[in-house]
Parts: C-alpha cells; structure tokens; sequence
C-alpha cells in the first residue's frame, strides 16, 4: 500500500488519484464535497442597485443540488499540469465563456486581488466602515465572518436611503461570495473578509473580472481535490456541475427549466424530477467516460 505523503505542491504527477486506483484503499475513493446552499434572495428593492454590481444573474441561481458520483469522476479526470480534464477523446475545460454562461459572472474587467490581513482590527474596521457595525470576534472564524451574522445583517438593515441599500447589496453579494461563487472547506461557516476591500466604491464593484476569479477558484479546488492524500473539494461546484452537465449532456438529469439564465438554474432542484439521477453511483460515470 502506498504511503499517504502529505504535500502543498500541486503540480506533483506522481501524487495523482489515478496512479493510486488499483489500490483497494483508493479504488472508491469519494471525497467530501463542500457545496453550500445560495442565500435567500434579495429584497425586490434592491433589484437596480444589484444590476449595477454584476452579480444580479449570479443572484438568480437556485439550489442545484450536488451529485457527488459525478464530481469524484471528473476529479479523477483532472490533470493539474494542463488544468484540463482528459478524457478518451482528447481534453477539455471549463472556460470564461462557461462561467458567463452558467454563473452569468461578469469576466473582464481588473483582477480580483488585494493585500490579505489577518487580524481581527482590520476586519473590524472595515466592517464598521462599510456596515457601519461590526461582527464580534465570536461571529468571526479567524479571517472569516460567519454567514449567519451577515444574514442577520441583511434581515434587518433599513432601505430607507441609498446607504442602507447599498449597505444590503454589499452584505448579499458577500453572501454569494461565501457560497455558490468562493465557498471553501469552511462550509457554509463563513467568508473571507479580503473580499470586502474590493467592494468600497459601489460603483467600482462591477469593473473587476469576478468571473475569471471564480473560474481560477475552481481549477485551484481541482488540483488539491486530484492529489492522493486529499479528503474534500470546495470551490464554486454549481459551475462544476453545470459545466459537465451543458458539455456533456449524456452525463445530465432532466433540466427542470430548460430555458433559465444563468444555465446553471436549468438543474435548479433537479432532484425533485429525476431521483433515478441522484443514486447514480461513481463507477457509472466512470463507465461512461471510458466509453466516450
């Protein structure tokens, strides 16, 4: 039995899941898969004001639930020194083009980055001047705000002015960002505060590349998913699931509205129309890659 070397180093050919398959301790390895519910929708008086940001489409996703099968699958298939799947008949990705089209994120525009701080002042500063309040540390999980104080949040900030609604834009889209867009190993626990710097000048938020960021996220989330001594898989996982079940539509459930945007909502609830989808198991899609 191979021993289980512990690494940071992705990029490692030799630590790969598939190397490791015929191994009985491996042969059905699933992973966790961390694929937190969106949050409750917006107040309908807040509608213009989320247009302006570039995350009114990603708003509009409901909750596609996880196929856990398929997501072992294509992990398996994930090569991180080409950041592409390889499958029998050549390689493939998920692109900008899939995340315009299944997250409806915008995908040009500045880099999303910034200086990352770790003390609890900074976090609480900024929260004071963007919220006007701020979480007390035991809402906090080191660097995180818990989701739940932000939902609190957003229950019961005024939308009297344009201050308040901005104020509720911002606290929405940091919900987004800490679920369907961003979630990490976390859960649904909480949501880095650097995301916060970005979103000071209102009008500036929907100029940067959300959307290559996201996608970034996910190939980041695929590599250490494809190493041997992984347990888990965060990352936005609705791109995840939408992008194989668009591109590879022999792999999907029923589409329950097939005409939605973003794309991603054609599998909103899909478990409600094709049970016989959710029992599939991860030696089925193996199957049906090799069959490709």
């Amino acid at each position: 039995m191979p021993k289980k070397n512990k690494t940071r180093d992705v990029d490692r050919p030799e630590l790969h899941i598939m190397h490791y398959l015929s191994h009985s301790d491996y042969k059905l390895r699933m992973l966790t898969c961390e694929h937190p519910v969106p949050p409750d929708r917006y107040n309908d008086r807040v509608e213009e004001q989320l247009r302006l940001t570039g995350f009114y489409h990603a708003s509009q996703i409901g909750v596609v639930q996880c196929q856990k099968a398929l997501v072992n699958a294509l992990i398996e298939r994930w090569h991180p020194d080409t950041h592409t799947f390889h499958l029998p008949i050549g390689e493939c990705a998920v692109t900008l083009e899939d995340v315009a089209l299944i997250l409806g994120l915008p995908t040009d525009g500045l880099p999303v980055t910034g200086m990352t701080l770790s003390s609890f002042e900074a976090l609480e500063a900024e929260c004071l001047h963007q919220f006007g309040v701020a979480p007390r540390k035991s809402e906090c999980r080191g660097s995180c705000i818990k989701l739940s104080w932000l939902r609190d949040l957003k229950e019961n900030l005024p939308l009297t002015d344009e201050v308040g609604i901005q104020r509720y834009v911002k606290c929405h889209i940091m919900l987004l960002i800490g679920t369907i867009l961003f979630g990490d190993k976390s859960g649904a626990a909480g949501v880095h505060w650097k995301f916060l710097p970005l979103l000071r000048e209102f009008g500036s938020i929907i100029q940067y590349s959300w959307g290559s960021a996201c996608l970034a996220h996910l190939y980041r989330a695929l590599c250490r998913a494809s190493r041997v001594d992984c347990k888990g898989i965060d990352g936005p996982l609705t791109l995840l699931l939408g992008w194989a079940w668009m591109r590879l539509p022999y792999l999907s459930p029923v589409p329950r509205e097939p005409r939605s945007f973003p794309l991603a909502n054609r599998w909103r609830n899909w478990e409600r129309g094709d049970r016989r989808y959710r029992y599939m198991k991860l030696a089925d899609f193996r199957k049906a890659f090799d069959e490709l």
